[in-house]
């Protein structure tokens, strides 16, 4: 993949050397975009394709048994055990006796434990049970750039893997958290939640918009820039039907049908406060905010907050309250040493208190390397990188992953 990026990089450099040899003339702004809208998005596929092979499908890394040991909620020794014992999925066995899981056996796994545990007490299966209801969880922030599609990507991940059936909706025209699961919108021409929820004869099954990811226990509604179409839709519609009046309960209504198919929905809404993240927000539990502890970052999020406070009083005016089981900021990209960083989590902290999740997202290189191959760091080998870093970076991840999981526990009565 290095390869092919220096090639293309090295014959992009001299188009533009060749350029700036000759003078400026008028050209045609829609052809120019589309064309060099065409170009990146073949030169996508093409790094899809290397990355990918042979069928530009994503798979899977194998768990080393610490990590398992975490995600199934038992001890390394337990699993060693079992394995000499010939009890449960078999890990492969590399040299010095370094055991692997498949994510698949992962789960396998937890379900051999559940079934044979000693203590009826101890409950290795999280899935939601009688009475306890679907979480859906809105990750909303006005401003692009704060970490909020990696946020989504790496919490949908985070908790399949501990054995949640997850759905993750990327409500995000430039599906972003799309291309972290593997989908090209533009090319691979799947239906997004627009299809679900839209007001003409040409609506779908939202079963039909769902697709499989390579987590076993995660699904994926991935989005298109046919999403965008809601926005103009839903004034025209409030005007001209009873539909377009109850807006805000379209995705509501329409989850309704794969409810017992999850337990947690993971909406990554568009950084915009427009029809499609109201329209989230009204079928929404709970809200996590994420922010990144600059300046000009706190006044856009106090600028959302106060619309959104508007907009939602409007709601309940009108009779429908919006009600949420928590709310949560994340503070994301966040880098100790910054000293102007620190000090504006101690203001944030100052004003919001409780409200703020006790471990902030740090700022990791990991990470960053990870989205390079479109990958998470869950996804990520970990000789890919600094092994300190990464082990840093997944430690912090897993910390924050978890305090939102245990919010859903306390929603559940657990």
């Amino acid at each position: 993949m290095a390869l092919l990026i220096n090639n293309l990089a090295f014959c992009r450099y001299n188009q533009i050397k060749a350029c700036e040899l000759s003078t400026f003339e008028p050209f045609a702004l829609d052809d120019k975009i589309l064309s060099q809208g065409v170009e990146i998005s073949q030169t996508l596929d093409q790094l899809r394709l290397e990355i990918y092979p042979p069928d530009a499908k994503k798979t899977l890394k194998k768990f080393p048994i610490q990590e398992v040991a975490t995600y199934v909620g038992t001890s390394v020794n337990n699993l060693k055990r079992l394995d000499l014992e010939e009890k449960g999925p078999r890990p492969e066995v590399l040299t010095g006796g370094r055991r692997y899981y498949t994510a698949e056996q992962i789960e396998e796994m937890r379900n051999f434990l559940d079934k044979t545990g000693k203590s009826a007490a101890k409950k290795y299966v999280p899935q939601r049970r009688m009475g306890e209801k679907l979480q859906v969880v809105a990750i909303v922030n006005f401003k692009g750039g704060s970490g909020k599609t990696t946020t989504t990507a790496h919490l949908a991940q985070h908790l399949s893997l501990t054995g949640h059936r997850v759905l993750a909706i990327d409500l995000d025209p430039q599906g972003s958290l799309s291309a972290l699961h593997g989908f090209q919108p533009e090319l691979d021409k799947n239906l997004s939640l627009y299809d679900a929820i839209r007001y003409d004869d040409e609506r779908q099954d939202i079963r039909s918009t769902i697709q499989k990811t390579n987590f076993p226990m995660l699904d994926i509604i991935p989005a298109n820039i046919e999403l965008q179409e809601y926005e103009y839709d839903t004034p025209v519609a409030m005007q001209n039907s009873t539909e377009g009046k109850t807006f805000f309960s379209r995705i509501a209504s329409t989850l309704a049908n794969v409810e017992e198919d999850y337990d947690v929905v993971l909406i990554d809404c568009p950084p915009q406060l427009g029809y499609l993240t109201l329209t989230a927000l009204s079928a929404a539990t709970s809200i996590l905010i994420t922010v990144h502890p600059q300046m000009l970052d706190l006044m856009s999020m106090s600028q959302f907050l106060l619309m959104l406070g508007n907009i939602t009083r409007t709601l309940k005016d009108a009779g429908v309250a919006v009600q949420m089981d928590w709310m949560r900021y994340l503070i994301t990209r966040y880098n100790a040493s910054d000293v102007p960083q620190r000090r504006m989590v101690g203001l944030m902290e100052t004003i919001l208190a409780d409200d703020i999740l006790k471990t902030p997202m740090l700022n990791s290189t990991a990470i960053s390397d990870a989205g390079l191959t479109k990958r998470s760091l869950y996804e990520l080998e970990r000789g890919n990188v600094n092994r300190g870093t990464y082990d840093r970076a997944l430690l912090c991840m897993q910390s924050v992953n978890g305090e939102i999981q245990e919010l859903i526990h306390r929603a559940w009565g657990r």
